[in-house]
């Protein structure tokens, strides 16, 4: 090939009629000639690839319209798997410089049928020695009884596939055998079409029609490039087989079968297996997004399907809002143009010419006009130094929010696969075991179920496709199964389902449109989930039933039709890092005694609540980002229990936070802001559990998870209980920052006991809490309430209240309203724009010890029949010289004594009003501990709630499975 011989492309003609001997010959002459050997990728090597005759395209049977990334690559790693069958044990003991000298085997032709040596394959079989090639001609070859195979021989179909036909049932009993290019079907006596219980058998390009493999350790098998039409293969014991590039279809039961641990018992052949397996380790197949119109996205929050209500995703922090003022727009302004909040909303706008309302990009103090404000900051009592000042101060500073805001939104990006094994190492072990059953690039489709793993069994799945069967993977006691890559679509019952205590692997697999769950975990299974994408279920995405258990992690889980989560019947995953958003129903549904522990998920754009607990549901839900859900970000519906910590809750359409009474949460540490109706409500309706809404229902059976669903019935469950976890007896809203929603701040209509400490609560579009209801003791403590568009507390006739402690800052309207009876005690109430405490109708209060200031109105007014003891009480004097107006009707059942009206001159007076002690709230020994939850669980049928009016009684709509 020097300068003036022949050009480049005319060597690659003439190469392109070499063998592969001679290309290999050529390859070692010189560096130019091995590039151009090399240089025939696509040519000379694809065509040897495609015209031999014990293999397919490499791609087949999922893509085979996809060339592999080399051809002469993909040819040798055929070449080398075909000869595996060769390399028995003796050629295992022999060294490397031996083998050069080994001597050739004497392997001869034999052939069998119409004008070859042989009439039948038993005698053909008699006939042969090791290793010898038996050449069935073209046609139908039946043998009437049993044939055994005592030799090693390699048996193959002449012509094309289908050429040959064979009706037998083959016994190995011999160390290794090869059959290729030959079409199996049943013998008239038996279904089974082959077995071996010690050996080692490759199948290469065949085809099995109506009957079963058998496959018995210390035995195994190499199947590649296999049709299987109504058969299936039994594994039982394997340590080690490889199925790959095959096809099932129409099977009458599972297409593969694995059954027994694998045995520690091995062939001659696991060790080449374990090589190929490393060697050709199978590329993770993308699923095709035009099969999927759900999976048409830009990344997980921007939809391409067509018009969404649009929300800017952000991620909230402990003890702070994040949502900054443009989302801040984009919430109110999604909210205006919403059919069913535009009433509310206008009714809105009329008050707001008496009770201005706060816009979140103003100053919490710009009200009025600059006259009144450079009055009003005369007369100003500074408050600013309160225990919850910190929090306030985060809900008030923009930029700190914006920051905080970016740093959790990289804090919660979804993980990918490689990241998530590098850091669990328990994943990492799984994903590269080799044991039992490895199954690669095959197709299941139109039967009743591909994989059965069951009895300690392992299989291990890689970039198969599995669709349109009954169900794809069934794992039960005690096996093992691990998924890399697979897609799973349109099953009849649940994608993937796993039961008494099976466990594995599953990740990076495209999960969709199966007409039960994506995985269904029960019984104690205990999986890993990792990574997947699991959408457009007609139920729901992930099923956690019976006392199962799991890690589920950074998944996408989207576009369901139920809840993207089920947990019940003391089913107690832990789910974390996932993104579950844009479902028909619920993000995460925990019902019937479920628990789990959703820590750092995001979940947003769901249809109902992004978090719904009811009828025992008792998880842990803790720092998690819940916005811009079509209704409720949280609902807690009846006997819902549940520690909710440390989430961010906002641009809900509906309410951040919606409880029953006769449910019991503790609601710590949230950040519940810029949701279009209350920020928390508490109502005690009871749910209509006899309506369904349309195409759903309880038809899924849970039967066996509800009679074993009891705690007497669970070994585990005081083990899986944490230990710091403390009941509660009462509903407890603490620590949470209530800020900026659509109406107020804490909206409550209870028949239970509730106690609201040590919340901040604050600008608000309508009052910061309102007691609507309440036949038990609502105790309201160590609050700061401040900034609200109207007043800032409310309390409704026959409704039992204790204010304690609390600081009532500078709310639109009053401070205080009351026409109900109880205390109000020790709290700081300043700088609100009209009466500091107004009491009316029939309210019976105990008012004492109270610090309270008006710019423009009474610091205490009584009207009516209001009634009660008022004394002991510090009024710091408006600007309108007003301090106490008391009726006159029943002044006898009204004792006002020992009050202290205050005046002063200088503005240092005023310093050093809230000083001894200084402005409330107060909290003794810094904030309560935060708990930890666990729970079980038990399946209900679905209910609805359908409030009238959405700003007066509750949510838009809530309903849970």
């Amino acid at each position: 090939m020097e300068v003036g011989s022949l050009p480049v492309e005319l060597w690659q003609l003439i190469f392109s009629y070499l063998h592969v001997p001679d290309l290999g010959r050529c390859s070692l002459v010189c560096r130019a000639w091995y590039e151009l050997v090399l240089s025939l990728d696509k040519t000379r090597w694809r065509q040897l690839c495609l015209g031999c005759l014990e293999h397919r395209h490499p791609n087949w049977p999922n893509q085979p319209g996809v060339e592999p990334r080399s051809w002469r690559e993909t040819f040798k790693q055929h070449y080398l798997a075909s000869k595996t069958w060769t390399k028995t044990t003796q050629d295992l003991d022999s060294s490397n410089c031996l083998s050069l000298f080994r001597r050739r085997k004497g392997r001869r032709r034999l052939c069998v049928g119409v004008g070859g040596e042989f009439g039948s394959l038993r005698a053909a079989l008699a006939a042969a020695s090791p290793y010898d090639r038996l050449v069935l001609l073209p046609g139908v070859h039946e043998e009437q009884n049993e044939v055994l195979l005592k030799v090693p021989v390699e048996v193959v179909g002449q012509g094309k596939l289908g050429d040959v036909a064979l009706l037998a049932s083959i016994d190995q009993h011999c160390p290794t055998a090869r059959l290729c290019n030959v079409v199996f079907m049943p013998a008239r006596f038996t279904s089974v079409l082959y077995k071996t219980t010690s050996g080692y058998v490759q199948f290469d390009n065949c085809n099995f029609e109506s009957g079963q493999l058998q496959i018995q350790a210390p035995g195994t098998c190499q199947v590649k490039f296999c049709t299987f039409s109504q058969s299936s293969i039994h594994l039982r014991s394997v340590a080690l087989c490889i199925l790959e590039n095959c096809e099932f279809t129409g099977s009458e039961n599972a297409s593969v079968t694995v059954e027994g641990c694998p045995s520690s018992d091995r062939n001659w052949a696991c060790k080449h297996l374990a090589l190929l397996a490393k060697s050709c380790a199978a590329s993770t197949q993308q699923p095709d997004p035009g099969s999927c119109p759900m999976a048409k996205r830009d990344g997980w929050g921007k939809s391409l399907l067509g018009p969404v209500r649009t929300c800017e995703i952000v991620v909230g922090e402990e003890r702070s809002s994040f949502l900054p003022a443009a989302g801040v727009q984009a919430l109110v302004g999604s909210a205006q143009e919403d059919t069913e909040f535009g009433e509310n909303l206008r009714a809105a706008k009329e008050e707001e010419e008496e009770y201005p309302a706060l816009n979140s990009n103003s100053s919490d103090s710009d009200l009025h006009s600059d006259n009144d404000e450079d009055a009003q900051a005369s007369y100003k009592l500074p408050y600013q130094a309160h225990s919850l000042s910190h929090t306030l101060a985060d809900v008030m500073d923009s930029r700190l929010q914006s920051n905080r805001l970016h740093a959790l939104q990289r804090e919660l990006k979804l993980k990918s696969l490689q990241q998530e094994l590098q850091q669990d190492k328990e994943a990492q072990s799984l994903a590269n075991s080799l044991q039992g059953c490895i199954i690669r690039q095959c197709l299941f489709r139109d039967g009743k179920g591909g994989i059965f793993i069951y009895s300690r069994g392992q299989a291990k799945l890689e970039g198969s496709i599995f669709r349109d069967l009954t169900y794809a993977v069934r794992c039960i006691q005690n096996s093992k199964v691990i998924m890399l890559g697979n897609d799973i679509h349109h099953c009849k019952a649940s994608g993937i389902f796993l039961r008494l205590s099976a466990g594995g692997l599953i990740a990076d697999n495209n999960i969709h449109s199966n007409c039960e769950a994506g995985v269904d975990i029960r019984k104690g299974a205990n999986p890993l989930v990792l990574c997947n994408k699991i959408h457009s279920g007609l139920r729901s995405g992930i099923v956690v039933v019976g006392n199962g258990k799991g890690i589920i992690r950074s998944n996408q889980i989207y576009g369901n039709k139920e809840a993207g989560i089920y947990i019940l019947y003391n089913g107690n995953p832990a789910v974390s890092g996932n993104h579950i958003f844009q479902g028909l129903a619920a993000g995460i549904a925990v019902n019937e005694n479920g628990r789990g522990q959703i820590t750092g998920n995001i979940i947003c754009k769901n249809q109902w609540g992004g978090a719904d607990i009811r009828h025992g549901g008792d998880p842990i839900l803790r720092n998690n980002l819940i916005s811009c859900g079509y209704s409720d970000g949280v609902v807690v519906g009846e006997h819902g229990k549940g520690l909710i910590e440390g989430n961010a809750i906002y641009g809900n359409k509906g309410c951040g936070v919606w409880m029953m009474s006769s449910s019991l949460p503790h609601l710590i540490n949230n950040q519940i802001s810029h949701n279009s109706i209350y920020g928390v409500a508490v109502f005690c309706h009871k749910d209509d559990a006899g309506e369904y809404p349309p195409g759903q229902g309880g038809s899924e059976s849970f039967q066996e998870e509800r009679e074993g669903a009891g705690g007497e019935n669970d070994p585990d469950s005081e083990e899986e209980y944490p230990a710091t976890r403390h009941p509660i007896s009462v509903a407890l809203v603490e620590l949470n920052s209530i800020n900026h929603n659509g109406a107020t701040g804490l909206h409550v209509k209870s028949s239970e006991a509730l106690n609201i400490v040590a919340n901040v609560i604050h600008a608000n579009r309508d009052g910061g809490v309102a007691i609507l209801q309440s036949s038990q003791l609502t105790r309201i403590a160590n609050n700061s309430i401040s900034c609200n568009s109207r007043g800032g507390v409310l309390v409704e006739a026959d409704c039992q209240v204790e204010l304690r402690g609390n600081g009532i800052y500078e709310n639109s309207s009053h401070g205080i309203v009351s026409k109900g009876e109880g205390v109000i005690a020790e709290n700081d109430i300043v700088g609100n724009h009209r009466c500091g405490l107004q009491l009316l109708q029939a309210a019976d209060m105990k008012v004492t010890k109270n610090r309270i200031q008006s710019f423009r109105d009474y610091g205490i007014a009584l009207f009516d029949e209001a009634k009660g003891l008022v004394q002991e009480n510090l009024i710091f004097q408006g600007r309108s010289k007003k301090s106490i107006l008391r009726p006159i009707s029943n002044a006898e059942d009204c004792v006002i004594q020992n009050n202290m009206l205050l005046t002063f001159k200088k503005r240092f007076d005023m310093e050093c009003m809230l000083v001894n002690p200084p402005a409330r709230p107060h909290l003794e020994g810094g904030a309560p501990v935060s708990c930890t939850a666990a729970g079980g669980q038990r399946v209900s049928s679905i209910t609805t709630r359908v409030d009238g009016g959405c700003h007066n009684h509750g949510s838009i709509f809530c309903t849970i499975l």
